[in-house]
């Protein structure tokens, strides 16, 4: 009874493996390394590992906690974490250091009686985004008119604008006053408008997503507005689970929990180039440090543009934006973020 119970569990974790493997990963190889370490999970945690796999990590979930430093069966010498994950999330990883401990994940390297363990939870980790080479930017004057279709209704204590060489350019849509004991304040933005109230985060980190029940957090579903064009409901569809933004030791990090990219810029991912701030590109299951407080950003400038706050974030769902794209500026893409940071004593 109780082998055929956790048989039946393991050929359920087997039937969820990812699709795309790489040629490495013959039965000869990864299996045996994957069944030995099935063997040392307790029933809980294999049951819990089902949970998690079947789900796609849909749910916050508890850590599965493995021994490490035992590679024995494992040709590779994999450690544990980086197994399951390349079984169920990433066939192409190969090393731990590509991987990320999620803020919520607090079984990382410890004791557990005489044994080291470790969490291989591969829903508690993120890949890391690292920037990619843009391709030539479009044919398009650096600082162009871009208007998105539909109506629209600037708010204008929110918004700002400086002229330039005869054309209309984005600067500082908001700026960082936030002094109610929260480390951040979240505004949401369909193109030029900004929909719903501030969101204030007081705990170490928020999910930001669509609809329920994704979790709790800051819900985009709810936020009414007047009108919605076409695109920015096929952007909004697009968000699902959305991001996981957490405060972390020397910084900020965003998680991309959605399946479709997103796109971030700060003045700390790179100094601003002839273009502006780099757009950073972040794909399904990555995370990026968005925001380091090291350094001094105090009167950072836009070329074109204009001051820059140095305490906030954007982040816009499914659509870039920037030299390498056709949208110019983040108010041309139909759903984003601002992220509008405390600023530490």
């Amino acid at each position: 009874m109780f082998r055929s119970r956790r048989a039946g569990l393991v050929r359920r974790l087997w039937r969820q493996r990812c699709a795309a493997a790489s040629p490495e990963d013959a039965p000869s190889t990864l299996k045996p390394a994957v069944h030995a370490l099935f063997k040392k999970l307790k029933d809980e945690e294999l049951e819990l590992l089902v949970q998690v796999v079947e789900s796609q990590g849909a749910w916050e979930s508890g850590c599965i906690l493995a021994p490490c430093g035992d590679a024995r069966g494992v040709k590779q010498g994999l450690p544990p974490q980086v197994l399951l994950c390349r079984v169920f999330r990433w066939p192409d990883l190969h090393q731990s250091h590509e991987l990320k401990h999620l803020c919520y994940c607090d079984g990382g390297q410890g004791v557990c009686g005489d044994m080291a363990v470790l969490c291989c939870n591969p829903h508690h980790f993120s890949r890391l985004a690292e920037p990619e080479i843009p391709p030539p930017p479009y044919l398009k004057a650096s600082c162009g008119p871009s208007w998105p279709d539909g109506p629209q209704h600037p708010s204008t204590e929110l918004l700002e604008f400086s002229y330039d060489a005869g054309d209309w350019c984005d600067t500082s849509l908001s700026w960082s006053t936030v002094k109610d004991g929260c480390w951040c304040k979240l505004a949401y933005w369909e193109y030029r408008t900004r929909v719903g109230r501030l969101y204030a985060v007081h705990e170490a980190s928020v999910n930001v997503f669509f609809e329920l029940p994704w979790g709790s957090g800051f819900c985009l579903a709810q936020l009414p507005a007047a009108y919605r064009s076409c695109a920015v409901r096929r952007a909004r569809g697009k968000i699902g689970r959305g991001l996981l933004l957490s405060r972390e030791p020397g910084g900020i990090w965003a998680y991309n929990r959605s399946e479709h990219p997103i796109f971030v810029s700060s003045p700390t991912l790179s100094p601003p180039g002839p273009f502006g701030l780099t757009v950073l590109k972040v794909l399904p299951g990555y995370s990026a440090k968005v925001f380091n407080w090291a350094g001094d950003r105090a009167g950072w400038q836009l070329p074109g543009e204009g001051p820059c706050d140095p305490h906030s974030i954007r982040i816009s769902f499914t659509k870039g934006w920037g030299p390498c794209y056709s949208r110019q500026f983040i108010t041309s893409c139909p759903c984003w973020l601002e992220v509008l940071l405390n600023q530490p004593h």
